[in-house]
């Protein structure tokens, strides 16, 4: 019997983006083998959850936006023998599940595939070009995340007290215990933050959140900085 994949896509205010992704995903290769698509969302206050019901999709609704808190609500519902997280703004091949699935049979229990930006800047290309790489330091949410729901469980989930960095977080816990894979194909994500910021500051900035956090800045510190460096500046401009 074929495994079966369910689709856990966190949320807030992705009215924008989700119907692309959505019918993007209702016609992707292999679809009778997505079990379900999960919209876990953060409490938005546009119309993604209507969107999600036109397409008749299962929606999770959290009192706060969290992105591990949603994703590890999406993967308490899932029934999916793997789980694949993946944000609102990113496309993953078409043919995405026989990867995966591919990719079990190799051996490996989770992975990610590789970065490209809907943007061709030189800066992001040069920056996508590392995530080719399985180090924890090139590893970002819009690459997906595909893993076996009983992994999953196994090792805890997203750490929930991880406002930032929940993905590297994860990606480091994995690694520590079992092989994780960059498959060689892409998702392509948006570069919305970088559009609307200078392309080299907007990723100076993530690296400086980055370094802050390896070298053990708390949570809250690393929110009240992204909120000044990235969200107060989107407000202003």
């Amino acid at each position: 019997m074929n495994k079966t994949i369910s689709v856990i896509i966190p949320t807030l205010n992705e009215a924008d983006c989700l119907p692309v992704l959505l019918d993007y995903l209702l016609k992707t290769k292999d679809r009778e083998l997505i079990k379900e698509i999960i919209i876990s969302d953060g409490n938005s206050s546009d119309t993604t959850c209507e969107i999600a019901n036109q397409f008749r999709i299962l929606i999770i609704n959290n009192p706060v936006a969290c992105r591990a808190k949603q994703m590890n609500a999406g993967a308490m519902q899932a029934t999916g023998d793997f789980l694949f997280f993946l944000h609102a703004d990113s496309f993953p091949p078409f043919n995405f599940i026989q990867q995966v699935l591919h990719a079990h049979t190799k051996g490996f229990q989770a992975g990610c595939f590789r970065l490209r930006f809907d943007w061709d800047h030189w800066f992001l290309n040069l920056n996508a070009w590392f995530t080719r790489f399985n180090i924890n330091a090139f590893r970002f949410g819009d690459q997906s995340l595909f893993i076996t729901k009983e992994f999953f469980h196994r090792i805890g989930g997203f750490k929930e007290d991880h406002v930032i960095m929940e993905d590297q977080e994860i990606v480091y816990r994995i690694n520590k215990i079992n092989r994780f894979v960059v498959l060689p194909d892409f998702v392509t994500t948006s570069a919305r933050k970088y559009r609307t910021h200078e392309p080299y500051l907007t990723q100076g900035i993530f690296f400086y959140l980055y370094f802050a956090y390896i070298s053990g800045a708390s949570q809250s510190t690393l929110q009240k900085l992204y909120w000044k460096l990235i969200h107060e500046k989107s407000i202003q401009e």
